[in-house]
């Protein structure tokens, strides 16, 4: 992670200031490929996506996490450090076709992508509403094949069973596209399931660094006529030390 140093960081960030969750997400996982183009980036399965981002994070702040949960059951304000080191962070390779086969239905599909989520999306109401709808339009974009008895099935919804079965197989190969966590309020002690949404979480975090590091570069660039560049190229704790002389004088 190299690469990673403050002149692209606050470039992907001024991007994206300009962008939707969908662009935003594209930019923080190019943090994590540099080079790779939109269609490289947009075909790469959503869990290994976002074990990509955990690495990113790792890498600029660490890897326990703040998180903040509202209880279900009472409507406490819960606050709580998640460790993401004991995520399982190891890239799902595409590979072959996953494959289900349930009574007499024989199922081929692929994991998802953020192309596909962003096609649903666009597709709105066409997707059918609601996440019924769109769940089963991210299915159908997903499906390679499908046989009853052995024919071929095409343009119809897989049974409700199968649909599961699917849903199944597909969290156990690429478990970091949903990381939901189970939490007991201090309050009442009920158990919350509150979902980590690594692209938002990184993203409001790069937002936060980047205002600051703006702010640490007007104040010095003000008591020693320094350009942004030269001010960049400080490390933290020197520019730290600097700042600190500017609050003593």
């Amino acid at each position: 992670m190299d690469h990673l140093g403050a002149g692209a960081l606050l470039a992907a960030w001024e991007a994206g200031l300009a962008s939707d969750d969908g662009g935003r997400a594209l930019l923080l996982h190019s943090l994590a490929r540099p080079g790779a183009d939109a269609g490289e980036l947009l075909s790469v399965p959503l869990g290994q996506r976002d074990a990509e981002l955990f690495a990113v994070r790792r890498a600029l702040f660490g890897a326990r996490l703040e998180v903040r949960a509202e209880c279900a059951a009472c409507g406490e304000e819960m606050e709580f450090e998640f460790d993401a080191d004991g995520l399982s962070t190891t890239p799902t390779a595409p590979g072959e076709p996953l494959r289900v086969e349930v009574d007499e239905w024989t199922v081929e599909f692929r994991l998802p992508t953020p192309a596909d989520i962003a096609a649903v999306a666009a597709a709105g109401e066409d997707a059918g509403g609601g996440d019924g709808g769109a769940g089963a339009a991210l299915l159908a974009r997903c499906t390679l094949r499908a046989e009853r008895g052995g024919r071929p099935v095409a343009d119809r919804p897989l049974p409700g069973h199968v649909q599961r079965r699917i849903a199944a197989v597909s969290a156990e190969s690429d478990p970091l596209a949903d990381v939901t966590l189970n939490v007991a309020c201090p309050a009442c002690g009920k158990a919350t399931r509150a979902e980590l949404d690594i692209t938002s979480y990184l993203w409001a975090e790069l937002d936060a660094w980047a205002r600051d590091t703006l702010l640490d570069v007007h104040l010095l660039a003000t008591a020693y006529g320094w350009s942004e560049p030269e001010i960049l190229a400080l490390s933290p704790l020197r520019r730290r030390y600097y700042l600190e002389l500017c609050a003593d004088a």
